[in-house]
């Protein structure tokens, strides 16, 4: 019997095993092992968190929202493909640009076998990314061409706010930004 690590293909990433197999099978798990799979190199959690400049908590975190994969190793410590590294920086990266978790989860969903993007998904994910700025940039300058009207425009009272109470639609429930207050437009 020979000790071996075997390493074996998960979701996301790997496996590693201790095994004991007899010398007859010994032969043909390395070539299953070396030859028909490329083992991605396993890396420590604090690895992941000095590689990126964050918290091991967040990578923790992320792991456990299911946003990039990781394995256990029998000592129940966390291993992760060193290609989570780049997953990381994505998720980081579709943060900043205002995107939700579950928005990000999704994105992450829609690449193949849930990999790390590569060069063609980022220009593919660029695309929407762009999207989303555009669109937003259009919604910041129209909120902006808003703010610029109520300077100087002598409401001084949210019921009669055009930002807050369009028309003054709801005057008759109250003063104050009503549909901020739960009212709903009628």
């Amino acid at each position: 019997m020979h000790s071996v690590s075997l390493l074996i293909k998960w979701g996301y990433g790997l496996i590693v095993r201790n095994s004991l197999i007899s010398q007859a099978n010994f032969r043909s798990s390395i070539k299953f092992n070396f030859f028909k799979m490329a083992p991605e190199p396993l890396v420590s959690i604090g690895f992941v968190a000095k590689r990126t400049g964050n918290a091991v908590s967040l990578i923790r975190y992320y792991a456990n929202e299911s946003l990039i994969p990781s394995v256990r190793t029998s000592g129940g410590n966390r291993m992760f493909p060193r290609s989570v590294i780049r997953r990381v920086s994505f998720i980081l990266i579709a943060q900043k640009l205002g995107y939700a978790l579950e928005d990000i989860r999704q994105l992450l969903n829609t690449l193949p076998d849930k990999r790390t993007p590569n060069k063609e998904d980022w220009a593919k994910l660029s695309e929407i990314f762009n999207a989303h700025i555009a669109r937003r940039i259009s919604e910041l300058t129209a909120l902006q061409s808003s703010l610029e009207g109520c300077i100087g425009c002598g409401c001084l009272s949210l019921d009669k706010c055009n930002l807050y109470n369009k028309n003054d639609n709801i005057a008759e429930n109250g003063a104050g930004a009503r549909f901020l207050l739960g009212d709903s437009p009628k």
